[in-house]
């Protein structure tokens, strides 16, 4: 098998059989849009272009850490699910915020402007893969590269949401 086509990651289910075929890890798209999507790290790798980036990021625990990462910008992938804003209008979209979960639980918040090419422009990535090892069995990561600390990189996506903040309330 090449490397570009690396198995996928079997996924223990209670009863199943030995001979039954391994499961795929996915993640949805979910949120207010046109076309939710649900998604494995070979579909980002083929229906999106692949950007290549090197990072360094503080880790608490270990200190900083050097890596590179590819995949597609988080931006091409959310446009095509179709945020449910009016792209012509810069305050609409503005107000939408995203959270990317994790296969722990992590989670992280994203605003709709920090990967807006109007406004912050951010090439966050939804990784496909680390230090050139593909990320398959172990699913997509986001990677914020401009982020001086590594607490919003979240791994073994599970869910991205997208939707508006809500207007804060008068007291």
């Amino acid at each position: 098998m090449s490397r570009l086509s690396p198995p996928p990651r079997t996924v223990a289910v209670r009863g199943a059989s030995a001979d039954a075929p391994p499961a795929v890890r996915t993640f949805l798209i979910g949120g207010q849009l046109h076309r939710p999507l649900t998604l494995t790290v070979a579909d980002l790798r083929a229906r999106w272009p692949q950007r290549h980036a090197p990072v360094v990021f503080d880790c608490a625990t270990n200190g900083p850490q050097h890596h590179t990462f590819d995949g597609p910008l988080l931006r091409d992938v959310l446009d095509e699910a179709g945020p449910a804003f009016d792209a012509r209008r810069r305050k609409d979209r503005s107000r939408f915020l995203l959270t990317v979960t994790g296969g722990d639980g992590h989670h992280t918040v994203l605003s709709w402007a920090e990967i807006d090419a109007d406004f912050g422009n951010a090439p966050i990535l939804l990784a496909t893969a680390l230090d050139g090892e593909p990320l398959d069995a172990a699913g997509s990561q986001l990677v914020v590269p401009s982020d001086r600390c590594g607490a919003r990189y979240i791994s073994a996506i599970t869910r991205i949401w997208v939707g508006p903040c809500p207007e804060p309330r008068e007291r």
